[in-house]
């Protein structure tokens, strides 16, 4: 066990751009790859993830000191300081929970594609912290049950392969990428969230007929209506609202220079980021079409799908572009919900992760993307300041260092609903 864990260790280690390619390389020559076919795809796939790296650092480099500066300007008081998800991540493999979790969620993942109770095969070793945290907190809430807290992060592993199975066609068409699907910790957690309001929605006579989605803009606008227009304007509004409401001491042509910037920053990440999903496909669909070979002969009637990191998602206009209108009024519902009392601030540039899965579950609909993701962030907001005190106590207990001024912290990452289910259940029973 301990030899298995020190290569998951390993592999994890190296980050996703080393990693995935060797498990894609490994995958594609067990499907029956040319060595020099598997070789060259799964590196096209390390220089896809690099590139989706760059750009997506270059969005929080850019949307982080303008989200800073929005959050200053509004002058919220709230105890719950949201750290980012280094706070979760801190929990989640502070545990000898977190050290077994690569061998509880991969060898789940096994065993369900041997017995076909699922088609997913779950690459994105990084990402599973997610299922790590929720096993974490279980574990220390029920007072150091080791096999409770294994227990909630398989089930979390479980219900995100059988999430990620469930939209996996949706994922595909929508997005172009045939044989994956995406058993992401957190964005499976919005799935269901999502159907549901697509069935209210839909019995909402008016409502339900308004559908804006990139083409539909881009014909009632023009020239305003495309992708790299769009990011420049919304950019550009953006910047106005972080830099222009409270200046704190800039001069004029520092504030504009900001403007500037960030709106040119957001047409690159616009035009930038689907390019590069397609730099990503090149690599993965000699995969894809292998796994389906090998299925047909091996398996009749089977599919087979790489599950891989939301981060592919975040790419298309509407996603990015609700991403940054959401910031703003994320800020909003802070200041008015009854009850909150996170301040949204290190995951706030963010929020495109926590909507992504939206545009492909409505048909690249910008209108619900928004509405929808109003009412994600409500639920992230109120599950944060549910968690506050307990990840406050945690942090405290492994070392973790409270920013000063902070009374709580915590972290709109941690907020999904499948680890505040398993830990509050976990709590009544045993009275953390």
């Amino acid at each position: 066990m301990e030899a298995i864990k020190s290569i998951f260790d390993f592999l994890t280690g190296l980050g996703s751009p080393v990693m995935l390619p060797i498990v894609i390389f490994i995958l594609s020559l067990i499907l029956g790859q040319k060595l020099s076919r598997a070789f060259i795809s799964s590196l096209t796939v390390g220089v896809g993830f690099i590139g989706l790296g760059l750009v997506i650092n270059l969005l929080f480099q850019a949307l982080g000191p303008a989200t800073d500066a929005l959050v200053k300007s509004t002058g919220l008081q709230l105890n719950s300081l949201d750290v980012g998800w280094g706070v979760a991540a801190a929990i989640a493999f502070g545990t000898v929970v977190g050290s077994l979790v690569f061998v509880i969620a991969f060898g789940v993942n096994l065993i369900m594609l041997i017995f076909n109770w699922t088609k997913t095969l779950n690459v994105d070793m990084w990402n599973y912290w997610h299922y790590a945290f929720t096993g974490s907190l279980v574990y220390l809430v029920s007072g150091g049950n080791l096999a409770l807290g294994l227990l909630a992060a398989a089930i979390h592993a479980v219900v995100a392969l059988l999430i990620a199975d469930w939209v996996a066609k949706d994922v595909q068409g929508f997005f172009k990428l045939p044989g994956i699907s995406i058993p992401q910790g957190w964005a499976i957690t919005s799935v269901p969230i999502i159907k549901v309001l697509n069935w209210v929605v839909e019995k909402i006579p008016g409502l339900r007929e308004v559908y804006w989605d990139s083409e539909t803009l881009q014909k009632r606008l023009g020239i305003f209506g495309q992708p790299i227009i769009m990011g420049a304007i919304l950019g550009l509004l953006f910047g106005v609202l972080a830099y222009g409401i409270n200046p704190a001491g800039m001069t004029f042509n520092e504030i504009l220079g900001k403007v500037l910037m960030l709106s040119v920053q957001m047409a690159a990440v616009m035009l930038l980021i689907p390019r590069i999903i397609a730099i990503f496909m090149e690599g993965l669909t000699p995969l894809s079409e292998a796994a389906r070979t090998f299925m047909q002969k091996r398996f009749a009637g089977r599919e087979f799908y790489v599950g891989l990191d939301s981060a592919i998602l975040i790419g298309h206009p509407i996603t990015i572009a609700t991403g940054i209108l959401l910031i703003p009024i994320t800020l909003l519902l802070a200041a008015i919900l009854p009850g909150n009392t996170t301040l949204p601030a290190a995951d706030l540039a963010a929020t495109a992760f926590f909507v992504c899965m939206v545009p492909p579950l409505t048909r690249g609909n910008f209108f619900r993307s928004v509405l929808y993701g109003i009412l994600i962030m409500t639920m992230v907001l109120y599950i944060s300041s549910a968690f506050a005190p307990l990840l406050t106590q945690i942090a405290k207990d492994i070392g973790y260092a409270i920013p000063e001024g902070a009374v709580q912290i915590t972290g709109l990452s941690g907020g999904n609903w499948i680890a505040w289910v398993l830990t509050t259940l976990t709590r009544l029973i045993f009275g953390g």
